[in-house]
């Protein structure tokens, strides 16, 4: 496969590598060392481990101690939400609330029982709804309650309003935590500051590797049981031997992606807007999912009253353009969002969701390719239209 031929627009699912990330996991693979061995092929492991580590921490403007690594943004979420989490010398939560478009390792990933667990729902645009949140903590009084609200959202890109969560949150004595998976490395972060009392993400969404995750947690913040046990790393919180290639290559990613911040955000949403008024020139009838909130400025999520998905994905790929209908953690189908049915998107205009996301590799020739596969989709859409009119 010619992969210089093609367009990826496809990064929320995952961002590729980038060659400065693949050339420090090439060098990590080479270093013979375990990070618990305390001989000099061990020391040399931990150092890089370490190194990568600050950096890590640097994105999230926390210190190094509060990141432990796992393997994957799903297994730290459910670490979090494995009922351990807890502030020093409180109960455990007794309640979980979280937002009605959380990602499936929220939503799914919790051992909390049914009947302790809430949804908080969310308005037109995608945004939970405080008064809603602020009711139901006030409805919890006596309960040590935990909220589970994301960043962002992987298919519309929609930013949660997490600074008034965790006031409303340290009003009543409740822990935070976010899923950040989408928003790390694509808008700032940074966890004191905010107030958050857990925040976890994933490497491969900030162009490095898969399978590396981590979790942060507040000072005062501990996991009283450890999520996986048999060794004492990453500060008793996660057995098992590290995965130092991966951890390498994130932290190195993480560095990249602070250094880029401003420069490259401004870049993406400077290309998304151009992108979204392209199309609603091409298909005047386009909905913009989110639109009325505060998004990732490389993600743009819409659909055209007609469009099927599926139809529009096939052709798209064919026309050698690679987007996605929503989530990739749905076993490559294309289904009905959870995410649109909780904004109140009718199912009809929901089954034709696409979601351009964009990142470090793209370029002005990528959005025009897909320009002219949308176009010649929804020309054949519009056709179709008049000769049943």
């Amino acid at each position: 496969m010619d992969w210089a031929a093609r367009s990826y627009l496809d990064h929320n699912a995952t961002s590729p590598v980038r060659p400065e990330v693949a050339a420090a996991v090439a060098h990590a693979l080479t270093l013979p060392g375990n990070p618990s061995s305390i001989h000099a092929e061990g020391r040399a492991a931990r150092h890089v481990l370490e190194t990568a580590r600050g950096q890590v921490a640097a994105l999230l403007g926390t210190a190094p101690e509060r990141v432990t690594f796992t393997g994957s943004g799903t297994e730290a979420a459910n670490a979090v939400l494995s009922g351990a989490l807890r502030r020093e010398g409180r109960p455990a939560p007794t309640r979980l609330l979280v937002s009605a478009t959380e990602h499936p390792c929220v939503a799914a990933g919790h051992r909390f029982p049914a009947e302790a667990v809430e949804g908080l729902p969310v308005d037109a645009a995608g945004r939970v709804r405080l008064d809603v949140l602020a009711g139901r903590l006030r409805a919890c009084r006596g309960e040590t309650v935990l909220i589970s609200v994301h960043a962002a959202n992987n298919e519309t890109g929609v930013v949660q309003p997490l600074s008034e969560i965790v006031a409303l949150a340290r009003a009543h004595g409740a822990l935070v935590h976010s899923d950040a998976v989408q928003a790390a490395g694509r808008i700032p972060l940074d966890v004191p500051a905010l107030g958050l009392d857990a925040l976890t993400l994933s490497g491969h969404k900030f162009a490095g590797p898969k399978g590396v995750g981590a979790m942060v947690l507040a000072p005062g913040v501990t996991l009283a049981v450890p999520f996986l046990r048999g060794g004492g790393q990453e500060a008793r919180r996660r057995g098992g031997t590290e995965n130092l290639p991966g951890i390498v290559g994130m932290g190195a990613a993480a560095e990249i992606a602070r250094s880029a911040l401003e420069a490259e955000g401004a870049r993406l949403a400077g290309l998304r807007d151009t992108l979204e008024a392209a199309l609603r020139a091409i298909a005047p009838d386009m909905v913009v999912f989110g639109a009325g909130a505060p998004r990732l400025p490389n993600t743009l999520s819409l659909a055209v009253p007609g469009l099927e998905a599926a139809t529009a994905l096939i052709a798209l790929d064919l026309s050698g353009v690679a987007v996605s209908s929503g989530s990739a953690c749905a076993s490559g189908k294309v289904a009905r969002s959870p995410v649109l049915a909780a904004m109140g998107v009718s199912p009809a205009l929901a089954a034709g969701a696409l979601r351009v996301s964009l990142g470090w590799n793209t370029r002005e020739r990528d959005l025009e390719r897909f320009q002219k596969g949308f176009e010649r989709v929804v020309s054949s859409l519009y056709q179709r239209r008049g000769q049943a009119a």
